[in-house]
């Protein structure tokens, strides 16, 4: 038993290491900043997508809602001023406001659907046979 104590003092661990020993920390590295970039980042800018897109596609007569919870309707747009002017209560008071304060667009507004594929797939993105279950 000592002797395996002395051989293992005895032998230093090597001070160089190739590149075939570090392959293991690289690929380890590299797999946690996909999974960081993949769970925060992607989405985070996504977000920050959206809400730019929300933004510009204001309409006069709008109802919205500001980050500080004043809703009100949009009167007016001043793109070279990056603002907007919008209108609350019943005494039609009138606010002017960045866009960039703007939380939520609560008109609703209607879109073209899209034609929607009968198809079912399945997970491999195969599309699925029919079967009759009354065959059997």
């Amino acid at each position: 038993m000592t002797e395996f104590f002395n051989i293992a003092a005895a032998d230093p661990a090597p001070q160089n290491m190739s590149l075939q020993s570090m392959l293991p920390m690289i690929l380890l590295w590299g797999g946690i900043i996909v999974v960081m970039y993949f769970f925060l980042i992607r989405p985070n800018s996504k977000k920050k997508k959206e809400e730019a897109e929300m933004r510009n596609s204001l309409d006069i007569g709008d109802e919205i809602t500001t980050i500080g919870g004043i809703m009100g309707r949009v009167v007016a747009i001043k793109d070279d001023e990056d603002a907007i002017i919008i209108e609350t209560g019943s005494d039609r008071v009138k606010m002017k406001f960045k866009k960039w304060c703007i939380s939520s667009v609560d008109t609703v507004k209607e879109t073209p659907k899209k034609e929607e594929k009968t198809e079912k797939k399945s997970f491999f993105s195969r599309a699925k046979k029919e079967e009759n279950k009354d065959e059997k």
